[in-house]
């Protein structure tokens, strides 16, 4: 279906998703507004976070190559990486972005009772607190960072120290600029901290936004239950009229149709970004497991200022980790209450053809379903367990190594 611009951004704003629209909206790669100046704003940001990765790894052409500096740089530039990997799929897919926002309008106008409509909108008012918690969550966490690598320039005001600030910053981030970093090292840190902040708000408006897809499809699953559970009404039963039992097979036609839907919408929510996922994993648990081992070092060695930044991206894997599992945990557990609110109800006493109606639903839940990456990684809490565990086994080999 074609809309023009207009027409899209007040159907969009139904969904209310104004947040992640303005997160998007910041790092260029919202699909309603692709102007020149944003295409330009998009090569910028790029340009900015390729080039912070870049100038992490030719710190290897002017220092000498030891484990512990592979560890430093790898740390921190696996963490921009995943970063870059993020905005280059979400940009690539922009076209995917935009087809869920406006498949998920076409679902939500086609609902007519109220019930439904309530529904979807506790799960859409879900999806707004994930949203608004990540960003406030975000808002305090950003400043740590970037206060850190600035407090050096206020101490050296007061006390006139001019050879405290280059130390501190090559302590925390390894770089080579292949430039006096004394006579421009403001322009460094400007490069350092931009690099940080875009990067912050990519990994939100594209860990929000998948959030939005995910729990819209959990409260498509809801719906599905609640249409099964008014389809098998007692009180519809009981009086056995042509009327009530046309109402019965609508009623199921419509739930099938609609956990169809939540099944479709999960998986292209997901499908056109499985080679990210599958690159994000082992990205971010190689770098999870040096960030853990920067951290057990700086903590032995009682070096306090080396483990600020490790901790920081630690604390983000962690969290990125648990949320996208957690939410895959979610899409299978509304799966399975479908199945189960079939179950539940008073088939028993329904007619035959009825019965044989929901034996299609049974069918359906011998084959389990759940958000899968490229047949490798399945979205669940145990695979998130499963993701730390191997962090902390890589973490163990590097300790043993080193030791």
């Amino acid at each position: 279906m074609h809309f023009n611009t207009f027409g899209v951004m007040i159907s969009i704003d139904s969904l209310h998703i104004s947040l992640n629209q303005m997160l998007f909206l910041v790092v260029g790669i919202w699909p309603y507004e692709q102007s020149k100046l944003v295409q330009f704003q998009l090569i910028l940001f790029f340009t900015i976070l390729i080039s912070s990765i870049i100038f992490q790894f030719t710190a290897f052409l002017t220092l000498k190559c030891t484990a512990d500096l592979l560890i430093k740089v790898l740390s921190s530039a696996l963490f921009y990486i995943f970063l870059v990997i993020k905005y280059i799929s979400f940009h690539i897919n922009i076209e995917v972005v935009k087809c869920l926002l406006e498949q998920l309008q076409n679902i939500y106008n086609e609902l007519t009772d109220e019930n439904e409509i309530d529904i979807i909108r506790k799960y859409r008012n879900y999806a707004q607190r994930y949203t608004v918690g990540l960003i406030l969550f975000s808002i305090f966490l950003a400043p740590v960072p970037i206060l850190y690598l600035v407090w050096p320039y206020f101490f050296d005001v007061s006390l006139s120290i001019n050879e405290s600030r280059r130390p501190l910053l090559k302590r925390i981030i390894v770089t080579e600029y292949f430039v006096d970093q004394k006579k421009y090292y403001y322009l460094i840190l400007l490069h350092i901290i931009s690099a940080m902040l875009i990067g912050i708000v990519v990994l939100l408006a594209t860990g929000t936004i998948l959030v939005v897809y995910l729990q819209y499809a959990c409260g498509m699953f809801r719906i599905a239950c609640y249409r099964i559970e008014q389809s098998m009404a007692v009180d519809a039963l009981r009086k056995g009229s042509l009327r009530n039992k046309n109402f019965t097979y609508k009623k199921l036609i419509c739930a099938v149709d609609m956990h169809r839907k939540a099944m479709r919408f999960s998986d292209s929510s997901i499908s056109r970004f499985k080679v990210m996922f599958s690159v994000l994993i082992v990205v971010g648990t190689c770098s999870m497991a040096l960030n853990i081992f920067r951290i057990f070092q700086g903590l032995s060695l009682g070096d306090i200022e080396d483990i600020v930044f490790p901790l920081i991206y630690a604390v983000i894997y962690l969290l990125y980790a648990l949320l996208t599992n957690y939410h895959g945990q979610e899409v299978i557990d509304h799966n399975n209450a479908v199945f189960a609110s079939a179950y539940n109800i008073q088939w028993y006493v329904a007619s035959l053809n009825v019965q044989k109606m929901i034996l299609f639903l049974f069918q359906r839940n011998t084959k389990s379903f759940n958000i899968n990456i490229a047949g490798l990684f399945v979205g669940s809490l145990e695979s998130a367990a499963t993701l730390l565990s191997t962090s902390m086994s890589y973490f163990t080999v590097l300790y043993s190594i080193q030791k």
